[in-house]
Order: structure tokens, then sequence, then C-alpha cells
């Protein structure tokens, strides 16, 4: 691959530096019901742990969630989001030393999350489910991460499939794009993210990984999660049966090689302290390029 270009996102708590080595992005779910550890960080304690060892492990920014997106969810309301998310973030003020991000389609969590403190906000939606969340992430000159997703998540691994992947999630981001530049956010501030296993076949998010080059000619720092998915548990799968979320992991880090080797700023992980080693490996590949 050519040279990963170097971008820089503004944050309040200082500046992000994209690209000299892969910045690594730990997922924590406040759910009951995420499809790979939902109900593990539920309670508030044992999420302010996670953050904690997340951080101690190597992660370069914490991803919190308190809305599951696993394929056939339906959604919650956005109080029932906040009931769950504000006390992690009130808990975790002032003890983590990496930014937070605040995954969610809503303008109001998002909101209401940047003033508790999240400095980044993650929109699997791409901006289709609540334009105005790039109202809000200007408003607060929080970078904004723009995921491409094909239908929703209760109906998006039911098709239809696209028929060209590539061309589908490039057009698709360049939507997303076009409404966060209108409502204000800077270009300097956008992350694009291919969208995983979110309305794609298995077989697509194989040539989605083999073609971030593609998604790398838009212009944006590229960010991408792979971790545990089900692709890798279709893969993987033994008698016909899909290898549970724990069983993935080593699956998830081929995913991880390939995805900075093609051009991957930031990868989206369960599995912190065993992907940074990944990321720290690979790195040290790309300086010999």
């Amino acid at each position: 691959m050519k040279t990963r270009p170097h971008f820089r996102l503004q944050l309040r708590s200082g500046a992000l530096a994209l690209g000299k080595r892969t910045l690594v992005m730990g997922v924590l779910n406040v759910t009951p019901d995420s499809f790979s550890d939902g109900g593990n960080f539920f309670d508030t304690k044992r999420a302010v742990q996670q953050a904690l060892a997340m951080q101690r492990d190597g992660a370069n920014i914490i991803d919190i969630g308190a809305e599951s997106t696993r394929p056939g969810s339906t959604g919650i309301s956005a109080a029932e989001e906040l009931r769950r998310l504000l006390p992690v973030l009130e808990a975790l003020r002032g003890k983590l030393k990496v930014p937070i991000s605040v995954d969610t389609q809503k303008a109001a969590v998002a909101e209401v999350a940047l003033r508790a403190g999240t400095e980044m906000v993650n929109d699997i939606s791409g901006l289709r489910s609540d334009p105005r969340l790039a109202e809000v992430a200007a408003g607060y000159g929080a970078p904004l991460i723009l995921m491409h997703m094909r239908g929703t998540p209760r109906i998006m691994q039911k098709g239809p499939f696209a028929r060209d992947v590539v061309k589908d999630v490039v057009s698709g981001l360049r939507r997303s794009i076009a409404v966060a530049r209108k409502n204000g956010v800077p270009k300097s501030q956008i992350v694009i993210d291919p969208g995983i296993g979110f309305g794609k076949r298995f077989s697509q998010n194989y040539k989605l990984l083999a073609s971030l080059s593609d998604l790398a000619r838009l212009g944006y720092p590229l960010m991408v999660g792979t971790s545990r998915k089900g692709f890798l548990g279709a893969t993987l799968a033994k008698s016909g049966k899909s290898a549970p979320a724990e069983e993935r992991m080593w699956g998830t880090a081929a995913t991880v090689a390939a995805s900075i080797l093609n051009g991957a700023h930031i990868v989206r992980v369960h599995d912190v302290a065993e992907m940074a080693q990944v990321a720290r490996v690979i790195d040290c590949i790309l300086e010999k390029l």
C-alpha cells in the first residue's frame, strides 16, 4: 500500500494525530443485549472498571454506546439511552486520560453526552437516522464518525444486499459527508467507516477490507470495526455452527492487521490488549514500506 495519509482531529482536550500510528478504539457497550458482550457492562461500576482496564491495555479512545445495534434489534428511546449512558459518563469524569466517543444515532443523546465530557460522536447511521446530529457535533466542535449502514439494524441482514458493495459504500458515505458538511461539520473533523457487518453479505465484508483504498480516495481518515462480527463466526464455523463471539479473537486479529495494512487509521475493537499488539506490529511493518 501507499503511505497512509496523516490527519489531525481537534478535540476539546487537544489534537488527535491520525496516520503516524494506528489508534485503537475500545468498545464499551453499556447495554443488556449487544451481540458480543450484552449485559457484561450494564452495571455502572463494571462499565467504569472496563473503561479503565481498556485504557491500561492501550486504548487511545473509549467508544461508549448505550443502544444495541445488533442484527434484529429495534432500538430504544433517547430517554432510555441517556438513563444508561449518563451514570457511566459521570462516574468516568476525571478518571480517563484518553478521549471518550459516544456511539449514538440521536442528536439529543449526543448533545447531552458532549456536555457531560465526551469529545467525539460515532454515528452508525451516517446521519440517516437524525441529520441534526451533525449540527450538534459542529456546535461543540466535535469530530464526527460517519459509518455506512444499508437498511436498519432490525432488517439489515435480511437484504436486499448491494450488487457492488464498494460502490454502494462509497456513494452512501458521500451522501453522509454532504449532509455533515451542509450542517457545518468541517472536513477536518470527519472520519469515515465502511460499516463492516451492517447490511452486507458475509463475503462482501472481505471485499470491503480488500478495497479500503477505494474509500481512502474520498480524502478522509478511515475507521474499521470488524471485532467479533458475524462474518467471522461464519468463516470460523464448525460442523455448520457459527463460531461464538468469544472464539473470534484470532479472526478479528487477522482482519485488524488487514485493515491497517490497507489504510485504516483507527480500529474499533473489544479485545484491546491483544489488538493493540497487532496494531503495534503492523505499524512497524508500515514504517519499512
